[in-house]
C-alpha cells in the first residue's frame, strides 16, 4: 500500500528541509532516522525519487483544551511545530500500526490515486465562453480594474499549453515559469505552459475568461493521458503526495509575495473520487473524512497564510468498467470538501444544475458545495473541437478566474480568504432552497453583488 510516513527528525534535518536552498533528500532522512535509537523503518520501502516536504502542525485550541483530530482549525509551522513528510510502501498485509507506534512517527497516512474530476463524454455544449464573460459581468470588472493584473493563479492539472489558451482567447498568456513547479519523480514534463492541449489548458482558459491578466502558475500535478506514470498508476492518475509536494511549493511562492499585496489563486479541478486506496474511515490514516492528513493541512496552511484555495466539487461518471469503485456516499472527499477551501458545483448558462454536478453534503464538511459556476459551454476546445468546457472542472477554474480578478484590488492583507469565501457565499444568487442547500450550496455566482458589497465595505473604511 502506498503511504505518506509523517516524522520528528532531528532538530537540524527540520530545519534543513525548510528551507528551501537546501537539497534535502529521502536518504538523508533515513540515515537521520537510523542514527537515532529506533533503527530504521520496518516493513517501510521509502521512495529515494521523493523530496522530503515540511509539514504544519495542528493547532490546539485556547484554553487548552485539545481540537478533534478531524478538525483542526488552525495550523503552524514554527520552529518545533513542524515535521517531515517521506513517501514509501507497506505490505498490504501489515498494519500501519506498526510503524506509527514509534516515537519518530507522528503518523502513517495513505497516499490514494488523485485524477482529473471528469468531463462528460458526448454533452452538447449550452451556450459559449463569451456568454460566461457577459454572466460573469467581465466588462464591468474590467472597468472597475479587475482583471488579474498582478495576481498568482496556479492551474494544478495536466499542465497547460499557453499557446492554445492565447489563440482561443484572442490576446496574449502570462506565464510565470520561474514559479512553475515540477513533479518528483523522473516523469517527463515539458516545459512550463508548453504541455499538451488537454484538461489543464481546458482549466486555465476558463479561468482566464475573468481574469485575462493573471500570471498562470503551471503545476502538472496529473501526468497527461499518456501511459502510466508509475507502477500501479493510471493513465491520468498522480499520487497525493505529489499534491503535498505542490502545495508545498506554492507556500514557498506566497512567502515570496511582499505581505501587503499577497494575492494566490489555486485552483484544482481533480481529487480522490474512490475509496481504494484510502484507510477506512475513522482510521487515524485516512485522506477522505480527516481533516489532519497531511494534504489536509497543507491546504489549511496555504488559507492561513493568505492564497485562495479552490477545488471542483467532483462529477458523477467514475462508473467504468475496471475503474475504481466511487463513494456510495457523501462523495464530495478530502479537500474537495475542506472548511478551509471553496467547493465548487456546476450550472449552465441558463442557470440549471448539471446533472453530473456532485451534491453533498461533503465529507470533511456537510455544508458542500460551497457555490456554483458556469460549465457546459463551448470554449477552450481543449478537448476537442466540438467538446464543451464541461463538468465542475470547468467550473470550479471559472470561479477561481472570478477570485483572481477580485484579487487585483483586494490582496489579502485586505480581504482574508476565509472573508472572500463568505463574501461569495453571501452574495451568491440562490437558485432553489432559501439559503443554502446540497444542490446549488449557496447558489451561483453573483460578480455585480460582489463589486457592489465591495464597494461599500471600501466606502465604510474610508
Amino acid at each position: 500500500m502506498r503511504v505518506m510516513i509523517q516524522l520528528r527528525p532531528s532538530p537540524d534535518l527540520a530545519a534543513a528541509v525548510a528551507d528551501p536552498s537546501s537539497q534535502v533528500t529521502t536518504a538523508d532522512v533515513a540515515a537521520d532516522l537510523a542514527a537515532g535509537l529506533v533503527a530504521g523503518l520496518p516493513g517501510v520501502e521509502l521512495d529515494p525519487a521523493f523530496a522530503p516536504v515540511t509539514v504544519p502542525r495542528p493547532v490546539h485550541r485556547a484554553g487548552g483544551d485539545p481540537l478533534p483530530l478531524n478538525r483542526p482549525l488552525d495550523v503552524s509551522l514554527a520552529p518545533g511545530d513542524a515535521s517531515v513528510l517521506v513517501r514509501g510502501t507497506i505490505p498490504d498485509d501489515e498494519p500501519a500500526s506498526g510503524v506509527a507506534l514509534r516515537p519518530d512517527v507522528v503518523g502513517v497516512f495513505s497516499d490514494p490515486l488523485v485524477e482529473p474530476s471528469p468531463v462528460p463524454v458526448g454533452e452538447a455544449p449550452v451556450g459559449d465562453w463569451h456568454d460566461v464573460e457577459r454572466l460573469l459581468g467581465v466588462a464591468g470588472l474590467h472597468a472597475e480594474g479587475l482583471d488579474g493584473a498582478g495576481v498568482a493563479l496556479a492551474v494544478l492539472d495536466t499542465g497547460v499549453n499557453a499557446a492554445h489558451a492565447a489563440r482561443r482567447l484572442g490576446r496574449a498568456v502570462t506565464v510565470d515559469t520561474a514559479r512553475c513547479w515540477r513533479p518528483p519523480g523522473g516523469r517527463p514534463a515539458p516545459a512550463p505552459g508548453e504541455s499538451g492541449v488537454g484538461h489543464g489548458t481546458m482549466c486555465a482558459f476558463d479561468a482566464l475568461i475573468a481574469a485575462p491578466r493573471a500570471a498562470l502558475i503551471d503545476i502538472p500535478l496529473l501526468p497527461p493521458a499518456l501511459p502510466p506514470a508509475r507502477p500501479g498508476g493510471t493513465a491520468t492518475g498522480g499520487l497525493l503526495s505529489d499534491a503535498v509536494a505542490a502545495f508545498a511549493h506554492l507556500r514557498g511562492v506566497l512567502e515570496g509575495q511582499p505581505a501587503e499585496t499577497r494575492a494566490l489563486v489555486v485552483s484544482n479541478s481533480w481529487g480522490s473520487f474512490s475509496p481504494e486506496g484510502d484507510f477506512p474511515a475513522g482510521h487515524p490514516g485516512n485522506y477522505s473524512d480527516n481533516a489532519a492528513h497531511p494534504f489536509n493541512l497543507m491546504v489549511a496552511a496555504l488559507d492561513r497564510m493568505g492564497a485562495d484555495v479552490l477545488f471542483a466539487a467532483g462529477d458523477r461518471g467514475r462508473e467504468r468498467p475496471g475503474g475504481p469503485r466511487p463513494y456510495p456516499s457523501r462523495p464530495i472527499a478530502g479537500a474537495n470538501s475542506h472548511p478551509r477551501a471553496l467547493s465548487v458545483g456546476g450550472v449552465d448558462v441558463n442557470g440549471a444544475r448539471t446533472g453530473c454536478s456532485f451534491r453533498g453534503p461533503g465529507r470533511l464538511t456537510a455544508r458542500k458545495p460551497d457555490v456554483c459556476a458556469y460549465t457546459r459551454f463551448a470554449g477552450s476546445r481543449a478537448l476537442g473541437e466540438s467538446a464543451a468546457d464541461s463538468g465542475t472542472s470547468a467550473a470550479a477554474p471559472v470561479a477561481a478566474g472570478l477570485v483572481a480578478a477580485v484579487r487585483t484590488r483586494w490582496p489579502a492583507a485586505l480581504l482574508s480568504p476565509a472573508q472572500l469565501r463568505a463574501l461569495l457565499r453571501r452574495t451568491a444568487e440562490d437558485r432553489s432552497e432559501v439559503g443554502f442547500d446540497y444542490d446549488y450550496g449557496y447558489g451561483t455566482v453573483d460578480p455585480g453583488a460582489i463589486v457592489a458589497a465591495l464597494d461599500r465595505r471600501s466606502r465604510s473604511a474610508a
